[in-house]
C-alpha cells in the first residue's frame, strides 16, 4: 500500500497513531510502529526528562520509524525540541501554534515535519513554512479542535484542492471504511486517536478506557471554545461547565473553573467526575478494548474489504 506518506515516513500502512495526551506513551507508539503504522509519542503531557526517556524506550522497543507529537503552546518546547533533535527522532508532527517556528530548524537536522490544522488556511500557511505534509483534523475529532467546526467531511476535499504536499485526514475515523472514505476525498494517508485510546497499550487510565467503550452518540461536545476548543466526553466536570455558561461567565471565570492538571485528572488518573475527559465523536463506534496491533490489523483488513465491494459496484 505505497503512496507518497508511505514513502516520506518509509511504514507499511498509510496509518498514523494520533499523539494524544495522557494516552500515546512508548508502549502504545512503539506497538504501532511495529505494526506496520506510525506510532506517535505525545509530548504534550510530558516533561522534557519523561519525553527523552520514553524516546529511548520507543527505540529499544522497535526499529520501525516513530516520531514524536509537540503542541508549541506548551512551556519548555526549545528543551523538549533540543531531545528530539539529540536523540535523532525522524519525524515530529507539530501543532498549537506556528509552523514557521521550528520547520527549518528541524529539517536542517534530518527531520520530516507535519503540521497538523483544521483550516485551508492554516493548511496554505503550513505549505508555505515548507512542512513535509499537513493533518487536517476535522470538527469531529476528540481533544482540542479548531474554532470553526469544519467537519471532516468537507474539510478534506476543500484542503485537497489547495494543497499541493501530503494530505493526511484525521477526526472521526476509527474504523477501515473511514481510512477508504478519507483516502477517497483526498487524503493520503490517515490519523487515528480515540481508536488507539481504547487499546491495552495506551497509558490512558483503565477507568477512561473503559467510559470510552461505553460512549454512545450524543456523549460528547464541543466547548470552552473561549480558551481552546476541546471536544470532551459529557460528565459532571462538563455540566459545571454548561452551567458556568448559563451566567456568561467571562474568560477568567472559565480559567478559574477550569484550573490545572484537569484533563491528567480525568484521563490519567481515572477520575470520571471531576476530569476532562477528551475523546472524539467516533467514540460510539467503539465497542471494545485491543491490542494496538489488533486494531491496525483490523483497519486495514476492513479497509481492503471495503475497497473490493466499491470495486464491485
Amino acid at each position: 500500500m505505497q503512496n507518497r506518506i508511505t514513502e516520506l515516513f518509509n511504514i507499511e500502512y498509510p496509518l498514523i497513531q494520533a499523539g494524544m495526551i495522557w494516552a500515546s506513551g512508548w508502549k502504545l507508539a512503539s506497538a504501532v510502529s511495529n505494526a506496520g503504522g506510525l506510532g506517535i509519542i505525545g509530548a504534550g503531557s510530558m516533561y522534557p526528562e519523561v519525553l527523552r526517556e520514553h524516546i529511548l524506550k520507543c527505540k529499544k522497543a522497535t526499529n520501525k520509524p516513530f516520531g514524536v507529537n509537540v503542541p508549541m503552546l506548551y512551556p519548555d518546547v526549545e528543551k523538549i525540541m533540543k531531545i528530539i533533535i539529540k536523540e535523532e527522532v525522524k519525524i515530529v508532527f507539530t501543532s498549537a501554534g506556528n509552523p514557521k517556528t521550528w520547520t527549518n530548524h528541524l529539517q536542517a537536522h534530518g527531520i520530516k515535519v507535519v503540521h497538523v490544522v483544521s483550516s485551508v488556511k492554516f493548511a496554505l500557511k503550513s505549505q508555505e513554512a515548507g512542512v513535509d505534509a499537513v493533518v487536517a483534523e476535522g470538527f469531529e475529532a476528540g481533544g482540542h479542535n479548531g474554532r470553526d467546526e469544519t467537519t471532516t467531511l468537507t474539510l478534506i476535499p476543500m484542503v485537497k484542492e489547495q494543497l499541493e504536499i501530503p494530505l493526511i485526514a484525521a477526526g472521526g475515523i476509527a474504523s477501515g471504511r473511514g481510512m477508504l472514505a478519507a483516502m477517497v476525498l483526498g487524503a493520503d494517508a490517515v490519523q487515528i486517536g480515540s481508536r488507539f485510546v481504547a487499546s491495552n497499550e495506551a497509558s490512558s487510565h483503565q477507568s477512561f478506557k473503559d467510559l470510552v467503550v461505553q460512549a454512545k452518540e450524543g456523549d460528547t461536545q464541543l466547548t470552552l471554545k473561549e480558551l481552546a476548543p476541546v471536544r470532551l466526553l459529557k460528565n459532571k466536570f462538563f455540566e459545571d461547565v454548561q452551567e458556568l455558561y448559563q451566567q456568561a461567565p467571562s474568560k477568567e471565570d472559565l480559567i478559574e473553573l477550569l484550573g490545572r492538571a484537569r484533563a491528567k485528572k480525568g484521563m490519567f488518573e481515572g477520575d470520571l467526575v471531576e476530569g476532562e475527559l477528551e475523546i472524539g465523536q467516533i467514540a460510539g463506534l467503539i465497542h471494545d478494548i485491543k491490542s494496538a496491533a489488533q486494531i491496525v490489523e483490523d483497519i486495514i483488513s476492513e479497509f481492503e474489504t471495503a475497497k473490493k465491494e466499491i470495486n464491485l459496484l
